[in-house]
Protein backbone atom coordinates (compact mmCIF):
# COMPACT_ATOMS: atom_id res chain seq x y z
CA UNK A 1 0.00 0.00 0.00
CA UNK A 2 1.11 3.43 -0.76
CA UNK A 3 2.38 5.23 2.16
CA UNK A 4 0.61 8.22 1.26
CA UNK A 5 -2.73 6.33 1.31
CA UNK A 6 -1.86 6.61 5.33
CA UNK A 7 -0.71 10.02 5.55
CA UNK A 8 -3.65 11.14 3.95
CA UNK A 9 -6.18 9.12 6.06
CA UNK A 10 -3.96 10.00 9.24
CA UNK A 11 -4.51 13.84 8.60
CA UNK A 12 -7.82 13.91 7.85
CA UNK A 13 -8.47 12.24 11.20
CA UNK A 14 -5.95 13.90 13.31
CA UNK A 15 -7.27 17.53 11.80
CA UNK A 16 -10.93 16.59 12.18
CA UNK A 17 -10.10 16.09 16.03
CA UNK A 18 -7.79 18.99 16.17
CA UNK A 19 -10.80 21.03 14.76
CA UNK A 20 -13.42 19.89 16.84
CA UNK A 21 -11.68 20.17 19.98
CA UNK A 22 -10.80 23.68 18.87
CA UNK A 23 -14.20 24.43 18.12
CA UNK A 24 -15.74 23.10 21.59
CA UNK A 25 -13.15 24.61 23.36
CA UNK A 26 -13.43 28.22 21.97
CA UNK A 27 -17.29 28.28 22.05
CA UNK A 28 -16.86 27.70 25.90
CA UNK A 29 -15.13 30.14 26.51
CA UNK A 30 -17.05 32.38 24.58
CA UNK A 31 -20.19 31.48 26.18
CA UNK A 32 -18.73 31.38 29.81
CA UNK A 33 -16.95 34.70 29.57
CA UNK A 34 -14.54 32.53 31.93
CA UNK A 35 -10.63 32.26 31.42
CA UNK A 36 -9.42 29.18 33.47
CA UNK A 37 -5.90 30.49 34.99
CA UNK A 38 -3.28 27.91 34.03
CA UNK A 39 -1.23 28.07 37.17
CA UNK A 40 -4.24 25.70 39.13
CA UNK A 41 -1.80 22.52 38.29
CA UNK A 42 1.18 23.70 39.47
CA UNK A 43 4.14 25.22 37.50
CA UNK A 44 5.79 21.92 37.83
CA UNK A 45 2.83 19.82 36.23
CA UNK A 46 1.94 23.02 33.58
CA UNK A 47 6.33 22.54 32.41
CA UNK A 48 6.15 19.08 32.18
CA UNK A 49 2.36 18.88 29.86
CA UNK A 50 3.74 22.01 27.88
CA UNK A 51 6.63 20.13 27.11
CA UNK A 52 5.41 17.17 26.51
CA UNK A 53 2.83 18.66 24.71
CA UNK A 54 4.98 20.37 22.44
CA UNK A 55 6.47 16.90 21.62
CA UNK A 56 3.25 15.12 21.63
CA UNK A 57 1.53 17.30 18.64
CA UNK A 58 4.89 17.75 16.74
CA UNK A 59 5.53 14.25 16.18
CA UNK A 60 2.80 13.77 14.26
CA UNK A 61 2.92 17.04 11.94
CA UNK A 62 6.64 15.86 11.11
CA UNK A 63 5.19 12.45 9.81
CA UNK A 64 2.62 14.27 7.96
CA UNK A 65 5.27 16.39 6.13
CA UNK A 66 7.93 13.90 5.36
CA UNK A 67 7.53 10.62 6.72
CA UNK A 68 11.27 9.67 6.14
CA UNK A 69 12.30 12.19 8.80
CA UNK A 70 10.28 9.77 11.11
CA UNK A 71 12.03 6.49 9.44
CA UNK A 72 14.45 5.89 12.48
CA UNK A 73 11.02 4.97 14.49
CA UNK A 74 9.50 2.74 11.99
CA UNK A 75 8.21 -0.51 13.37
CA UNK A 76 7.16 -2.29 9.94
CA UNK A 77 3.58 -3.13 11.06
CA UNK A 78 1.82 -4.84 8.56
CA UNK A 79 -1.15 -3.70 6.38
CA UNK A 80 -3.89 -4.79 8.26
CA UNK A 81 -2.64 -3.33 12.07
CA UNK A 82 -2.24 0.21 9.77
CA UNK A 83 -5.45 -0.57 8.87
CA UNK A 84 -7.19 -1.13 12.31
CA UNK A 85 -5.42 2.21 13.64
CA UNK A 86 -7.05 3.93 10.79
CA UNK A 87 -10.81 2.33 11.96
CA UNK A 88 -9.66 3.09 15.68
CA UNK A 89 -8.51 6.99 15.14
CA UNK A 90 -12.31 7.01 13.05
CA UNK A 91 -14.10 6.20 15.91
CA UNK A 92 -11.95 8.05 17.97
CA UNK A 93 -13.59 11.35 15.65
CA UNK A 94 -16.97 10.03 16.92
CA UNK A 95 -15.81 9.81 20.83
CA UNK A 96 -14.55 13.22 20.53
CA UNK A 97 -17.56 14.61 19.22
CA UNK A 98 -19.64 12.86 21.40
CA UNK A 99 -17.49 13.74 24.56
CA UNK A 100 -17.18 17.63 24.00
CA UNK A 101 -20.95 17.88 22.60
CA UNK A 102 -21.74 15.98 25.78
CA UNK A 103 -19.69 18.78 27.99
CA UNK A 104 -19.85 21.70 26.31
CA UNK A 105 -19.14 24.79 28.03
CA UNK A 106 -17.68 22.80 30.87
CA UNK A 107 -14.42 21.47 29.13
CA UNK A 108 -11.42 23.76 30.43
CA UNK A 109 -7.69 23.27 29.90
CA UNK A 110 -6.23 22.77 33.61
CA UNK A 111 -7.64 20.71 36.31
CA UNK A 112 -10.01 23.18 37.67
CA UNK A 113 -13.71 23.82 37.20
CA UNK A 114 -15.44 26.62 35.05
CA UNK A 115 -17.61 28.80 37.77
CA UNK A 116 -21.04 28.03 36.26
CA UNK A 117 -20.02 24.53 35.92
CA UNK A 118 -22.81 21.49 36.51
CA UNK A 119 -22.13 18.09 36.62
CA UNK A 120 -21.93 15.83 33.39
CA UNK A 121 -23.34 12.67 33.58
CA UNK A 122 -24.51 11.78 30.47
CA UNK A 123 -23.17 10.83 26.83
CA UNK A 124 -19.91 8.95 27.58
CA UNK A 125 -20.11 10.60 31.11
CA UNK A 126 -22.27 8.58 32.03
CA UNK A 127 -19.74 5.54 32.06
CA UNK A 128 -16.22 7.23 32.09
CA UNK A 129 -15.80 9.97 34.70
CA UNK A 130 -12.23 11.22 32.32
CA UNK A 131 -13.19 10.34 28.48
CA UNK A 132 -10.90 12.96 27.07
CA UNK A 133 -7.90 11.54 28.09
CA UNK A 134 -9.25 7.83 26.99
CA UNK A 135 -9.73 8.96 23.60
CA UNK A 136 -7.19 11.24 23.29
CA UNK A 137 -4.26 8.91 23.98
CA UNK A 138 -6.18 6.58 21.67
CA UNK A 139 -6.06 9.05 19.01
CA UNK A 140 -2.39 9.36 19.31
CA UNK A 141 -1.35 5.44 19.87
CA UNK A 142 -4.18 4.80 16.60
CA UNK A 143 -1.84 8.17 14.99
CA UNK A 144 1.02 5.61 15.54
CA UNK A 145 -0.44 2.66 14.14
CA UNK A 146 -1.35 4.50 10.86
CA UNK A 147 2.06 6.13 10.56
CA UNK A 148 4.01 2.65 11.87
CA UNK A 149 5.77 4.52 14.06
CA UNK A 150 6.59 3.44 17.88
CA UNK A 151 7.29 6.57 18.87
CA UNK A 152 4.05 8.29 17.86
CA UNK A 153 2.50 5.43 19.70
CA UNK A 154 4.66 6.04 23.13
CA UNK A 155 3.72 9.90 23.32
CA UNK A 156 0.41 8.39 23.24
CA UNK A 157 0.57 6.15 26.03
CA UNK A 158 2.78 9.11 28.13
CA UNK A 159 0.56 11.27 27.72
CA UNK A 160 -2.35 8.81 29.09
CA UNK A 161 0.07 8.43 32.26
CA UNK A 162 0.51 12.23 32.60
CA UNK A 163 -2.98 12.61 32.48
CA UNK A 164 -3.49 10.07 35.08
CA UNK A 165 -1.17 11.63 37.50
CA UNK A 166 -3.32 14.80 37.56
CA UNK A 167 -6.72 13.42 37.18
CA UNK A 168 -6.58 13.03 41.58
CA UNK A 169 -6.14 16.63 41.69
CA UNK A 170 -8.96 16.93 39.24
CA UNK A 171 -11.09 14.76 41.35
CA UNK A 172 -10.76 16.30 44.42
CA UNK A 173 -11.48 19.80 42.76
CA UNK A 174 -14.50 17.99 41.76
CA UNK A 175 -15.65 16.64 44.67
CA UNK A 176 -14.90 20.66 45.86
CA UNK A 177 -17.79 21.66 43.67
CA UNK A 178 -19.95 18.81 43.82
CA UNK A 179 -19.44 17.24 47.24
CA UNK A 180 -21.99 13.92 47.66
CA UNK A 181 -23.13 14.51 43.91
CA UNK A 182 -19.79 13.72 42.41
CA UNK A 183 -18.97 11.25 45.18
CA UNK A 184 -21.97 9.28 44.09
CA UNK A 185 -21.21 9.61 40.34
CA UNK A 186 -17.92 7.91 41.21
CA UNK A 187 -19.53 4.74 42.53
CA UNK A 188 -21.10 4.59 39.06
CA UNK A 189 -18.52 4.92 36.49
CA UNK A 190 -15.19 4.20 36.05
CA UNK A 191 -12.24 6.89 35.65
CA UNK A 192 -10.75 6.35 32.22
CA UNK A 193 -12.81 3.01 31.56
CA UNK A 194 -16.14 1.32 32.03
CA UNK A 195 -17.04 -0.22 35.66
CA UNK A 196 -18.31 -3.46 34.94
CA UNK A 197 -21.52 -4.42 36.27
CA UNK A 198 -22.79 -0.96 36.51
CA UNK A 199 -26.18 1.03 34.80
Amino acid sequence: MNENVFRILAAAIFFTCIGISSYYRRKADKDTGEKIPRKVDGSAMMTAIKLGGLILWFSPLVYLINPVWMNWSKIGLPESIRWLGVGTGALCIFGIYWLFSSIGSGITPTSATRQEHKLVTSGPYRWIRHPLYTIGSSLFMAFGMMADNWFIAMLGALAFIGMAIRTPKEEFNLIEKFGDEYREYMKHTGRFFPRLGNR
